[in-house]
């Protein structure tokens, strides 16, 4: 009998991804990932992070038959999301501390925990599905099938070893169904809200996190207009991103968009709609599922944020390790630190994180491999 640990958040899609594998005859272990931060209003922490969610795992571990553990990941994840989201914001980019989360804390940091308690597999409730293409003898990353509530793009780190030794039960099935089977099953969290905040932020107030965290570099500056003319004054370029309409505190006669941060010299600079927009930039930290790298260039679709559309691409690479992406249409506030993610239909190809999207910067940056 394989034996298979689950990351059990709380929420109904992991409530049903253990009870499915139970069902499926694996010996299950469930897990709740103590990741929040020690000392910090603990009570507030909401979503995977909070306590509640602790309760709610254990009962439905309870409810199903099958053993409960908390285990502690504080520091790991205080270091590679926690310090990374501020050290982000921080240099004027704006990170998807979610992604950090699954790469670090979920498939790498647990897996070798579950590995120690002689699991075979780790399993969460992710709406996304895992296929081995037998002919190329890699694992395929795919979107779940519930489209609205596809979640591949905040996978597309895990490594082919990793994806050996990953389930998602809850890929081939609808948001609805889930539920259903939750219903069916009388479990406690069936109609339970999934959470739409980062977990570690109290309430989601961004602004108070950061300035609790790192009050070194809330550090007011000026906010200009492209020709360099000085609009305002910011807080700190932490508490903006590129694409950003709202709160500039600056009254013009147009809308004036976030088109650039620019920590070198503590500014922000604004600009019409229309210079919100741009057609390509430069990825890094690549990590690539369908092939082992990419040596030409390719066309297919990709997508600049978790709900942005995906659009059609051409994707050229520079090094090992980088990417020029070239759209064929305009992409609303392309912005560093954010993931870009590759498709192919159903398939994630690999993706990276958005290092520059501004035409100087590339420039310079695509000389270096002339």
């Amino acid at each position: 009998m394989a034996k298979v640990v689950v990351a059990m958040s709380g929420g109904v899609d992991s409530s049903i991804a253990a009870a499915l594998l139970k069902e499926e005859g694996y010996q299950v272990i469930g897990v709740t990932m103590q990741i929040w931060p020690s000392g910090k209003n603990e009570d507030r922490f909401g979503g995977c992070c909070g306590i509640g969610a602790v309760e709610d795992a254990k009962r439905v571990a309870y409810k199903l038959g099958i053993p409960h553990y908390v285990m502690n990941f504080r520091d790991i994840f205080a270091q590679k999301v926690i310090a990374d989201f501020c050290q982000e914001y921080s240099l004027g980019r704006t990170p998807n501390p979610c992604i950090r989360c699954n790469q670090y804390v979920k498939f790498e940091a647990l897996l070798e925990k579950a590995k120690g308690l002689g699991a075979d597999f780790i399993a969460t409730g992710h709406h996304a599905r895992i296929e081995k293409d037998e002919t190329k003898g890699r694992h395929l990353l795919k979107k779940g099938v519930d489209q609205q509530k596809d979640q591949s793009y905040f996978l597309y780190p895990v490594t082919q070893k990793q994806l050996s030794h990953i389930l998602f039960p809850v890929g081939n099935l609808t948001k609805e169904k889930v539920r259903e089977i939750a219903r069916e099953l009388a479990l406690p969290v069936a109609d339970k809200p999934g959470s739409q905040e980062i977990c570690f932020i109290p309430d989601d107030d961004y602004p108070e996190f950061l300035k609790d965290y790192i009050p070194q570099a809330v550090k007011t500056g000026p906010i200009l207009n492209e020709q360099g003319g000085i609009l305002g004054n910011h807080q700190g370029i932490l508490f903006y991103t590129v694409g950003q309409r709202k709160g500039l505190g600056i009254s013009t006669k147009e809308p004036l968009y976030v088109i650039a941060i620019e920590p070198e010299r503590n500014a922000i600079v604004v600009g019409s709609k229309e210079k919100a927009f741009g057609d390509e930039l430069i990825a890094a930290h690549l990590n690539w599922i369908t092939i082992s790298k990419l040596t030409q260039p390719i066309t297919t679709k990709a997508k600049i944020r978790y709900r942005h559309p995906e659009a059609e691409a051409t994707i050229t690479p520079l090094d090992k390790d980088r990417v020029y992406v070239k759209f064929t249409e305009l992409q609303l506030a392309i912005t560093p630190g954010q993931a870009i993610v590759f498709y192919d239909g159903d398939i994630v190809i690999g993706g990276g994180t958005i290092e520059s999207a501004r035409k100087a910067e590339i420039t310079e940056k695509e000389k270096e491999f002339a």
